[in-house]
């Protein structure tokens, strides 16, 4: 594994869990773990599963609110705060950047960080002291989506932690009829997924509805592997430097995140 460029920072894929992945035994230290064995950042970017967006939008930049986007839960989850400041700087420089590439982008000032974005937060930077931008995803294409990270990689030698956050496998309409344990699409997903990591194949990768065993079973929509495209081209020609920090199940879902480079 080649080492990391000096003074580049990561890009990350993470499952982000619902909200009450706080009171997961297991899981909230291993995202604090992993920040703290991070460099640290000097702003963040966050690409949700939960923002779908055309044209390619940015979010509150000053003060920044949360999007309490869930229902039905207990009502302490929606007393959550996260006060992080807003990143105006990294803003300006995503709209030069992708405006100059051809690619449309919006300001939505009064957009907040949905779940998908402050749940791991609150995890991984407790003190909500790095400066957060939210970006949505302006289209499910998953070559699309690569391009955009490829567009966005040069802000990792700027110190921008860019993290795309959705979750390895999805399908909560199915796990309603599984048993116990992570359902067999699920954990054939996540087999195939680690593999397909490993050997690089950047275009299975992007195929994974045809070439993954039960692709549109572990993802009836894309919007939560998406994220994952995101990073992948912001890490560059080739994902031979990434490593899968967390693997496992939560709820019988695949909770692998990855770090490229």
């Amino acid at each position: 594994m080649p080492a990391p460029t000096p003074g580049r920072m990561p890009a990350l894929y993470l499952s982000h869990g619902a909200p009450p992945l706080a009171d997961d035994p297991i899981w909230p230290g291993q995202l604090a773990a992993w920040a703290a064995d991070l460099p640290r950042p000097t702003a963040i970017l966050m690409i949700s599963a939960h923002w779908e967006e055309a044209p390619l939008a940015l979010g509150a930049t000053e003060t920044v609110p949360l999007v309490y986007d869930f229902w039905g839960f207990p009502e302490h989850y929606y007393r959550v705060r996260y006060a992080a400041p807003g990143a105006p700087a990294l803003a300006d420089r995503v709209r030069r950047t992708l405006r100059g590439a051809g690619t449309p982008v919006a300001d939505l000032p009064d957009r907040g960080l949905d779940h998908g974005a402050y749940v791991p937060l609150v995890e991984m930077y407790p003190d909500a002291d790095v400066p957060v931008l939210q970006m949505s995803l302006p289209t499910l294409n998953p070559t699309r989506l690569l391009e955009i990270g490829r567009r966005l990689a040069p802000l990792r030698d700027e110190g921008v932690l860019i993290v795309g956050s959705g979750f390895f496998t999805h399908n909560l309409a199915a796990l309603r009829h599984a048993g116990s344990g992570p359902p067999g699409w699920s954990a054939e997903f996540d087999a195939w997924g680690r593999e397909a990591l490993a050997a690089e194949d950047v275009d299975a990768l992007l195929d994974f509805e045809h070439k993954a065993p039960a692709g549109r079973l572990a993802h009836p929509r894309t919007e939560h592997f998406a994220p994952l495209f995101v990073a992948m081209g912001a890490a560059g020609e080739h994902l031979s430097s990434h490593r899968s920090v967390i693997d496992g199940f939560w709820g019988g879902l695949a909770k692998r995140s990855v770090q490229f480079g």
